[in-house]
């Protein structure tokens, strides 16, 4: 990002208050707040820019091998983005590595996937282990957990004073079929 002379004036200006707070004028303030907003906008335009930049790699990896050197130059500069390479950047770029640029791309590619793999283990593992353990002990309750070993509660029994709660063959009875009615052969006339 490049500022403006002016720019710099009033980003001096911000970090000079900032480190010996006194009032600012009026106009100060708005320059301030100007460069704020512009600040913001470039980084917008700049989150744009790259969506649509790995949007453009997307297209070119699902139109290879045709696109080739196109989404070797877009891969290039989404690495130098910061861009970290998946797994279909990887499949891709293995697909083409008779291709000597491909080849060197790949291996730049799968170390990059590597650190950051490692990166995201890294912040998991002391993610889990700053949880306190009051909610470690959640964990507990699963079965051949700690909680399996100890005795557990009986449920309660009920008092002679409660009354019992029927079943419901109790409150509603079976409902009996009707007999049908005897074939005219065994009538008797009377």
């Amino acid at each position: 990002m490049a500022f403006s002379a002016d720019e710099l004036r009033v980003l001096r200006r911000a970090l000079a208050n900032a480190l010996h707070p006194v009032p600012l004028p009026d106009e100060d303030v708005r320059d301030a707040l100007r460069l704020a907003d512009s600040v913001d906008e470039a980084v917008c335009e700049a989150g744009r820019l790259r969506a649509f930049l790995l949007a453009d790699l997307v297209r070119y990896r699902e139109s290879l091998p045709g696109s080739l050197t196109g989404y070797l130059e877009l891969l290039e500069d989404a690495l130098a983005g910061g861009y970290d390479p998946g797994a279909d950047d990887l499949a891709a770029l293995r697909a083409l590595r008779a291709n000597p640029a491909a080849a060197r791309l790949l291996d730049r590619c799968q170390v990059l996937a590597e650190r950051s793999v490692r990166a995201r283990l890294a912040r998991v593992s002391q993610a889990t282990a700053s949880v306190p353990s009051a909610s470690r002990a959640r964990l507990l309750s699963l079965p051949g957990g700690r909680a399996a070993q100890e005795p557990r509660p009986k449920p309660p029994t009920p008092t002679p004073s409660e009354r019992p709660v029927p079943k419901p063959s109790e409150v509603f009875p079976p409902r009996r079929r009707p007999v049908p009615p005897p074939p005219p052969e065994e009538r008797v006339a009377g």
